[in-house]
């Protein structure tokens, strides 16, 4: 189920797209109408990841200081805050979380603008919202979100080139549906050996793609039972370097943006310290380079990226004899307080 729910995000993504499409166009009139001073996101699991995509797009494309809410501030704190001009976004798959509910709750209380990214369009999540963007990514059955987290993605890509305006992100942001089905046929079998045999790996990324990595390290944790981390570039050397041994493997995830020479570098770094490096980015070179799909704009890239890695989870989950629809000790919709 993993593999064919991930294997239905290019239409389902195009359909979001075309029915959010005047949703999106009348949000974004209104934050440029505003006085906007703060994107604050909530979400937990592979959500917080998509919320994380949200804030580097907001802070790089729109110039938009951009800040993760831990629900508990809401929830449990109940902390006081004042949120007049900001745009406060949470992402849920369910939209069920009792954490998620009770942030969307208490944003709107403190003058933020609420802003809804979920599947299940009628839950509690949604109706606590000022605006809900429905993810149209149909019933998800597998454990392990796919479809809804890429999804996710593109929604955020959406309203930021909606509030941006930008020709070059627009037509990106209009061809995920594409590229997704490109990269479904592409294969990253190389890694699986590696990664079976070992019980630790890093998924290494930066800026807009670090969200990407954050969601492959769950995808492994969660589908093969492995202890994976992700670590931006910039942070590998500030200790995780110190956790490799011989034939480490480590993923490495980049786009053509201004971190690209710095991932090229530590790929090096990591070869010469031994490790089994996997590079996913244009202009990888040596051995372990998984394909990637060419000219992608560098917002959108890393869905490309979490799209062909989902085929590759699946199957090495299979090779090490779990169920990737069915992890141990894990359910479908997880209810945190």
């Amino acid at each position: 189920m993993m593999e064919n729910e991930a294997a239905e995000a290019p239409d389902r993504i195009a359909r979001m797209l075309s029915a959010n499409r005047s949703s999106v166009d009348a949000l974004a009139r209104r934050i440029r109408g505003s006085r906007l001073r703060m994107l604050m996101t909530c979400a937990r699991g592979s959500s917080d990841h998509a919320a994380t995509y949200a804030q580097y797009l907001a802070q790089i494309h729109l110039g938009l200081p951009a800040v993760s809410l831990p629900p508990s501030i809401a929830s449990v704190y109940e902390a006081g805050m004042d949120l007049t001009e900001v745009l406060f976004l949470v992402i849920s798959q369910s939209g069920q979380s009792p954490d998620l509910v009770a942030g969307a709750k208490w944003a709107a209380r403190r003058g933020a603008t609420v802003v809804a990214m979920v599947n299940v369009e009628q839950s509690p999540v949604a109706e606590a919202a000022h605006v809900v963007l429905p993810l149209h990514a149909g019933p998800e059955i597998s454990v392990a979100a796919t479809k809804s987290f890429l999804a996710s993605l593109a929604a955020s890509a959406q309203l930021v080139s909606a509030v941006l305006d930008d020709a070059a992100f627009s037509r990106a942001v209009a061809a995920i549906p594409q590229d997704l089905g490109k990269a479904a046929g592409l294969d990253w079998s190389a890694a699986i050996p590696s990664l079976a045999a070992g019980g630790s790996v890093f998924a290494v990324g930066r800026g807009q793609g670090l969200a990407a990595v954050a969601e492959m390290a769950l995808k492994l944790k969660e589908t093969s039972a492995m202890h994976a981390e992700a670590v931006s570039s910039a942070e590998i050397m500030h200790g995780p370097l110190g956790l490799l041994q011989e034939r480490f493997p480590v993923l490495v995830v980049g786009q053509n943006d201004a971190t690209l020479e710095s991932v090229k570098k530590i790929v090096d770094v990591l070869r010469g310290a031994g490790a089994d490096v996997f590079p996913a980015f244009e202009g990888a070179s040596g051995e372990g380079v998984l394909p990637v799909v060419p000219g992608m704009h560098p917002a959108t890239a890393p869905l490309a990226a979490v799209q062909s890695f989902y085929r590759m989870a699946s199957d090495l989950s299979l090779t090490r004899g779990l169920d990737p629809d069915k992890p141990q000790h894990l359910k479908k919709v997880t209810e945190t307080r």
